[in-house]
């Protein structure tokens, strides 16, 4: 259940209950999906998100009616379905070369004796040795990765808290893989660690987005119009990341 003290931007990532992998032929094609039956829904509905498609179904639907609306709408599924695979980032080596995405450019990963610990040097960032083992090499990235975003998503939410003329909330990093963000009534906003991939433009809509939280801890008007002023054309960045986040998220 959703905690009834927070709000978060996007979709919960909750694992829901009796979810299993299964397979359907659709035109052809395999088609892997994966269920979630749960008691309170009443409909069958069918999403496709990063982690691919996903079907949610009443707890006591037979699998009749959700092969049904699979082939009903086989070929929407195989169309997105397709997407969803071409957009998916290419395996990664961790090795001197290869690149990561911060702020929405591409950073070349590179290795230098004499670094220890990454920094950044214009569109390079130096990670350690190159005799540095592949799962070192991806802690360090990603630890680092953290840190920016840590960085920067504190210092958007108390610019825009201070905006609000509120006190500055306690910012952390959140690990999931489908929601941006989230505010707690307690004053504690958490924000996706991977969105400081995404041009800095829309994770300053997120951030106004879980900071308005602290005034509305709505979706009301007043709520929206609180996000407006902070990020007039918010709209527009809301629906940009929607739409193409998933070009940036490489990691």
């Amino acid at each position: 259940m959703t905690d009834p003290f927070s709000r978060q931007t996007e979709l919960p990532l909750v694992a829901p209950p009796c979810a299993n992998r299964r397979f359907i032929a659709l035109d052809g094609q395999p088609i892997a999906y994966t269920l979630q039956r749960t008691r309170r829904r009443r409909t069958i509905s069918l999403l496709i998100d990063e982690r691919g498609l996903r079907v949610a179904a009443p707890l006591k639907a037979p699998q009749q009616a959700i092969d049904a609306m699979l082939y009903e709408h086989a070929a929407w599924v195989v169309r997105k379905v397709s997407d969803w695979r071409q957009q998916q980032p290419p395996p990664r080596q961790w090795r001197s070369g290869e690149q990561i995405m911060l702020y929405g450019a591409p950073v070349t990963l590179t290795a230098c004796h004499a670094t220890h610990t990454p920094h950044l040097e214009a569109d390079r960032l130096f990670y350690g040795p190159p005799d540095l083992a592949p799962e070192r090499i991806v802690a360090n990235v990603r630890d680092w990765l953290k840190r920016q975003a840590l960085a920067l998503y504190t210092g958007r939410c108390q610019e825009f808290s201070a905006r609000l003329g509120l006190a500055a909330p306690l910012v952390r990093l959140s690990n999931a893989r489908t929601r941006w963000g989230s505010c707690h009534a307690s004053g504690r906003i958490s924000m996706n660690w991977r969105l400081v991939q995404t041009p800095v433009a829309w994770i300053d809509y997120v951030a106004a987005h879980e900071v308005a939280h602290l005034r509305h801890m709505n979706h009301s008007p007043a709520f929206w119009q609180t996000v407006a002023a902070l990020v007039a054309d918010y709209a527009q960045r809301r629906a940009a990341l929607r739409r193409e986040a998933w070009r940036y998220l490489w990691l």
